[in-house]
């Protein structure tokens, strides 16, 4: 595992007075849930007009799913963050233990559990902590070197494998 450095910006439970560039930030995030809103009712238009298309869709979409509910994230790999929304509530973010922020890969908003406004840009935030304990170092382990025969077990092995391949070829000749 990488070692990541965990930032904080603001400070999510002190008064938080929202910017320019929150408010821009919240605009954003609203405009791209309407155009994603708008683009998925162009395709549910297609697929009313299609069900073949529909069908597959649908198939290739519950096998996604499938995939996806039947992988469970370890919680030593999850990080817990407290962040501040553009509504003003607090929250608990939670984001793969790799991401220094809780805003990277498209993950800059989200829907504020107390008064459901979705999206919700995060405009404050720090980390927690781990959900879960973190796997302790393995240790290395000590290459074993194989026991070395003595000369004497060496004649004995050899004359074991010759006896059995001597009985192997009488029983070939069986047959």
């Amino acid at each position: 595992m990488r070692e990541v450095e965990y930032e904080s910006y603001g400070c999510p439970l002190e008064d938080y007075q929202l910017t320019r560039g929150d408010h821009r930030q919240q605009e954003q995030s609203e405009n791209i849930k309407r155009w994603v809103e708008k683009v998925l009712a162009e395709k549910e238009a297609e697929e009313r007009a299609d069900p073949v298309l529909a069908a597959g869709r649908r198939a290739a979409a519950d096998r996604a799913l499938d995939m996806l509910r039947d992988y469970k994230m370890p919680e030593r790999e999850i990080m817990r963050w407290r962040v501040r929304l553009y509504c003003g509530h607090i929250a608990e973010a939670r984001r793969h233990r790799e991401n220094g922020r809780p805003t990277l890969h498209g993950s800059s908003s989200m829907r504020c559990p107390e008064c459901g406004k979705d999206p919700s840009s995060i405009v404050a935030f720090e980390p927690i902590g781990l959900a879960g304990e973190p796997l302790s170092p393995a240790k290395p382990a000590t290459p074993s070197r194989p026991k070395r025969l003595t000369r004497t077990e060496l004649e004995q092995r050899v004359a074991a494998l010759e006896r059995e391949n001597e009985r192997l070829r009488s029983q070939g000749g069986e047959a």
